[in-house]
């Protein structure tokens, strides 16, 4: 059984983009844009990337072991969705591979982040 409601899987589905936050070894907040997808099979978040390895949103999972994402859209007139997601995770959990994310941006590396 799923941790996400049917609603909630139907909705990242729906949605091409969310925004990943992490905290820098100085504390403060780090929100980037970052491709998504459900993971049914780990009922995990898959967040991509170029160079995921590379970036600061990796290093600062990789040292706290913590991110949040929030997927958001606004329906007209004026009707706001969104799905927040924290959690913890250890890099280890992180899985780096190749994947398509779509043909205008070529492939990227991903990471999945297990929710444990």
């Amino acid at each position: 059984m799923s941790i996400f409601s049917t609603e909630e899987i139907d909705y990242m589905a729906s949605q091409r983009l969310g925004r990943i936050a992490t905290v820098g070894r100085d504390g403060q907040p780090h929100v980037v844009p970052t491709s998504f997808r459900y993971n049914a099979e780990q009922d995990a978040i898959d967040v991509g990337g170029l160079r995921m390895s590379q970036t600061k949103k990796f290093r600062d999972v990789g040292r706290t072991g913590r991110a949040s994402i929030v997927i958001d859209d606004v329906q007209p007139p004026w009707k706001p969705r969104m799905i927040e997601i924290r959690g913890r995770n250890p890099l280890p959990h992180f899985v780096s591979r190749r994947r398509p994310l779509d043909r205008r941006y070529g492939r990227s590396n991903g990471a999945r982040r297990d929710r444990r």
